[in-house]
């Protein structure tokens, strides 16, 4: 079980950085003035909650106990 939710997050973390970056903060701009200002005010939390997400699942990889099977 520790497997499964701990891929899960690095693969939700990872994506919500995709996402935020690409998607809401980078400026896709065709003028010849350069913008700094992302295009949604939250991308930049966003990204930040994706990273503290992939860091978090090594947390919860070592907290949560391990299954023992049958022996």
């Amino acid at each position: 079980m520790r497997n499964v939710l701990t891929v899960l997050m690095v693969v939700v973390g990872f994506a919500l950085q995709a996402i935020s970056y690409f998607v809401l903060a980078a400026p896709w701009v065709t003028t010849d003035v350069p913008s700094g200002e992302p295009r949604v005010v939250g991308a930049p939390v966003l990204f930040i909650a994706g990273v503290a997400l992939v860091f978090l699942a090594a947390v919860v990889y070592e907290l949560l106990p391990e299954r023992r099977g049958p022996r």
